[in-house]
């Protein structure tokens, strides 16, 4: 994981977050390279889950929404994470997170039998010291603790003016059911997608950005029927759950490395009646990547008795009223990245006794596409030859042009940051109209005609 991380910073893919005043814990920019990661993925989930579907449609809500829909949804007396304190320090920690997952799986009978109260006992008997002042045996028993962040609207920080920032998108969908409906006429079944920040105050953030106080959501709302017997939404329940795992084999992640957990009854969320994650295998453990949860009607139930509006749902051949039936599948865009990263990084040893680095990323996912070349930097024909190239691609692939260095190391750079294909422009370039282009994974070169190299360079 390390050597992923300082990657991600030497070539401008993630970076410390406020670095140059000594960092904000947990904290994380995403430079260049990460930025275009984040949108390819973006735009490629947006496409796979609503442009291809005929029954999904979009929003953007606001982050900060009326603190009575968190009370509606449940967030504001159930958000929470059991805590132990340490009673020297004062610090506060998850308590599941201070046992490692060696204790966990050894444990393992216990705690999928015991109560909840012998469990957290448990717990508490298994840490040893605490991890920041490293005294022993002084931890307190597991307390609830609200995760979401406060912040306050207008000039007066007043207990009226309380508001929080979302830490989840979902609600953002749910008090805007009835103006879709509304507006694009959708019929049930029928999704909204949303994509955007969520916020949560972790206690024990980590693992890279997998685990943050600000994180990115990619999340489907989708409405059914009130069901008469449960396999009516369970059919629904296992198209989702296929059509996740086709995104993450688009994604080229190995299904291998994908475990799915039925998350059991005593663990489930308040609005949730079945869920199931699906963890992947990172190189810091098995870890949720994805969620998909089957909500009920808990959520626009909720809405119209605290709003007191009518949030039903009228059909509109039979005339029925309904609170529709949620679906829901839930994405997060970070850990996604991190997967990815985590799935093509490779070191390889090549010819002549060298190793290099290699991100594998598939074609459509790379930051950049085609690397323009030129065999020298000091030749006025081969670079007019090379920008030209350069600036003919760049309008419909995302290109780099480099020239500085040997051929041999900017092709080591453009396989650590994932690029695809590497286009060398050299003197039979001038006599011949083609250029040598270099596939990353096999490192096999090819001469292609200048005319012809939008054709060859396609990956969809």
């Amino acid at each position: 994981m390390n050597k992923i991380i300082s990657l991600c910073k030497r070539r401008g893919f993630i970076f410390p977050g406020s670095e140059i005043y000594g960092g904000l814990s947990n904290s994380w920019d995403f430079g260049p390279l990460g930025v275009e990661m984040k949108n390819n993925i973006k735009s490629a989930w947006w496409k796979f889950f609503v442009y291809d579907k005929q029954n999904i449609v979009g929003i953007d809500s606001a982050i900060i929404i009326n603190p009575k829909v968190w009370e509606a949804s449940g967030h504001k007396d159930g958000f929470s994470d059991p805590l132990i304190e340490c009673r020297e320090c004062h610090c506060r920690f998850r308590a599941d997170h201070l046992v490692g997952d060696d204790v966990w799986n050894q444990e393992k009978d216990f705690f999928d039998t015991a109560s909840e109260q012998d469990r957290e006992k448990r717990i508490v008997d298994l840490i040893e010291k605490c991890p920041h002042c490293g005294r022993k045996k002084t931890m307190t028993a597991p307390r609830n603790f609200n995760l979401m962040l406060k912040t306050y609207l207008g000039p007066i920080e007043d207990k009226n003016d309380l508001v929080y920032l979302r830490p989840e998108t979902a609600q953002g969908i749910f008090i805007n059911f009835k103006n879709i409906v509304t507006t694009s006429r959708q019929t049930v079944p029928f999704g909204i997608a949303q994509i955007g920040k969520a916020f949560r105050n972790e206690i024990t953030p980590g693992n890279y950005i997998f685990r943050t106080r600000e994180f990115e959501q990619m999340e489907i709302e989708y409405f059914i029927k009130p069901p008469k017997q449960d396999s009516d939404w369970e059919c629904v329940f296992e198209e989702w759950r296929k059509l996740m795992l086709n995104w993450i084999e688009y994604l080229e992640i190995d299904l291998s490395k994908i475990k799915e957990l039925n998350v059991p009854k005593e663990d489930l969320a308040h609005y949730s009646k079945k869920t199931i994650d699906f963890e992947y295998s990172f190189p810091f453990g098995v870890k949720e990547l994805y969620g998909l949860a089957y909500r009920t009607d808990f959520d626009l139930k909720n809405h119209e008795t605290f709003s007191q509006k009518n949030l039903k749902y009228r059909d509109p051949i039979t005339g029925e009223e309904y609170w529709p039936h949620v679906i829901e599948p839930t994405f997060g865009l970070d850990r996604t990245l991190l997967a990815v990263l985590a799935e093509c990084y490779k070191e390889e040893n090549i010819p002549g006794g060298e190793k290099r680095v290699v991100m594998s990323f598939p074609k459509w996912l790379a930051p950049i596409k085609v690397a323009v070349l030129p065999l020298l930097k000091n030749n006025e024909e081969i670079i007019t030859k090379s920008l030209e190239i350069y600036n003919n691609l760049k309008g419909s692939l995302s290109c780099e042009y480099d020239e500085s260095g040997t051929i041999g190391r900017r092709y080591r750079r453009q396989d650590e940051i994932g690029t695809p294909f590497a286009i060398t422009i050299d003197f039979e370039s001038l006599e011949n109209d083609d250029v040598t282009v270099r596939d990353r994974d096999t490192m096999k070169q090819e001469r292609v005609k200048i005319a012809n190299l939008k054709e060859y360079l396609k990956y969809d």
